[in-house]
């Protein structure tokens, strides 16, 4: 291990290597071509010097940090950076009248904002002037959705632009240049086969610190040959990932069969194979998250009306996912899993979406009977909306007969329940309504 450690006792960088390579330039980055690309609008923003407030949004690692700096490079602006986790209203002042200082001076202020959901009202607030006077320009880092965790005064005077996780191929270059770079690894001989580097960049998940640190962890405790040679070990780098993702593609074939196993299994109520094929996928390196949202998808396409408390488990597991993440969130994902490989089965709501997309696309604009448009004008009550709709609570049975499809698709009927579990009382339910509708007034 020492001689290990003295190989890098004499590197000028002592930083971890994801800092050591931090890109300074738009050229250097990586990923994010559909913002950054040629002739890409945040590229030609930056490249004309015309930046404004904007808020990045997008999952961690992507570069959101690293692009708020190259801009403020780039249009020659002091960054300033501090996180919503630790700075308070008093905080936010402080550097906020210090950028208007500046501004009197000619000197424009990049405000970096990491995790700009997490400020409360007030704190967001605490902004708008400097916005709006140009004292500073935000860039705020989020990986909520800003249309639900920012304040709408503050997002409308913000450009958003979403990032994207990184390709496996954006990774993969960044894995190359890191071993190549004075920065990095560039001034070792380090034997690593491709399959490896692919290995690492498909564990990553689109996260770049994740790949720089996995490379990091693998060099660091290679094996030093005859020859002077770092070679990365299978084995070690089987460790460093903790994950056997060698094996599993995220975006190719083997992706689409497991989670394809993964669905027949359940609606075959085989809770093993189930989770024998979940736990396949999570120890490929699948993001739980996305198996969270096919467990959501199955439970009403599958289970449906026959157990509606399928879908709400099913989003409680998402956000339980969301919450916890690997590993922890392995067993609620396996909780769902079973649950939903033991319910009782149907597919009658899934079915009536079916049947009704056919006649939405066939008949795309069959008028609305005027029984049941609404009448807000004087006007429309001369058109005759709203004329004879009944107010099925104010019935004895509280139910009318009043048509409510289109005239050219009355009689369809597009929800056919099963017997399955909860669905056979709504199917007796639902026959008893359409036999009190035929019968004659």
């Amino acid at each position: 291990m020492m001689e290990q450690l003295s190989l890098f006792d004499d590197r000028e960088q002592t930083a971890p290597l994801a800092s050591r390579l931090r890109p300074e330039t738009l050229d250097e980055y990586v990923g994010q071509k559909h913002l950054i690309g040629e002739g890409k609008i945040l590229r030609q923003l930056i490249e004309k010097d015309q930046v404004s407030s904007m808020i990045f949004w997008g999952p961690p690692g992507v570069g959101k940090t690293t692009l708020a700096r190259i801009i403020a490079k780039q249009t020659k602006a002091e960054f300033v950076e501090f996180s919503a986790v630790t700075s308070g209203i008093r905080e936010v002042k402080e550097v906020m009248n210090q950028a208007e200082q500046n501004r009197r001076m000619g000197i424009r202020t990049v405000l970096f904002t990491d995790e700009i959901h997490r400020f409360n009202k007030a704190q967001q607030d605490a902004f708008l002037p400097f916005v709006e006077k140009g004292s500073i320009i935000l860039v705020g880092a989020t990986t909520e959705n800003p249309s639900f965790e920012i304040n709408s005064a503050l997002l409308s005077r913000c450009k958003v632009f979403i990032l994207k996780a990184l390709e496996e191929e954006d990774l993969k270059e960044l894995l190359l240049h890191a071993l190549k770079s004075p920065k990095g690894f560039g001034n070792l001989t380090i034997a690593i086969e491709d399959t490896q580097l692919n290995a690492i960049a498909r564990f990553s998940n689109g996260d770049a610190r994740t790949a720089l640190n996995t490379l990091e962890m693998a060099v660091l405790n290679g094996k030093m040959n005859k020859e002077a040679t770092l070679v990365v070990d299978q084995e070690i780098l089987g460790q460093c990932m903790n994950r056997r993702s060698l094996l599993y593609d995220k975006s190719g074939e083997e992706h689409y069969n497991l989670i394809s196993a993964l669905h027949k299994s359940m609606r075959n109520s085989d809770p093993d194979a189930a989770v024998y094929w979940m736990y396949r996928m999570l120890d490929g390196g699948e993001d739980p998250l996305y198996i969270a949202r096919r467990l959501i998808r199955f439970a009403s396409e599958d289970v449906g009306m026959a157990d509606s408390q399928a879908l709400p488990l099913a989003v409680a597991v998402f956000q339980s996912c969301h919450f916890l993440g690997m590993p922890e969130c392995n067993v609620h994902l396996a909780h769902a899993v079973v649950y939903l490989s033991m319910a009782p089965k149907s597919n009658a709501v899934y079915q009536a979406c079916e049947g009704c997309k056919t006649d939405v696309r066939d008949m795309p604009a069959e008028p609305v009977p005027l029984q049941i448009r609404n009448a807000t004008t004087s006007l429309l009550k001369d058109l005759h909306y709203g004329e004879g709709y009944i107010y099925a609570h104010d019935t004895e049975e509280k139910l009318s007969r009043m048509q409510c499809l289109p005239d050219k698709l009355v009689g369809r009927r597009y929800y056919q329940p099963t017997q399955e579990g909860q669905e056979r009382q709504v199917k007796e339910k639902l026959e008893k309504i359409l036999e009190w509708k035929r019968e004659e007034e």
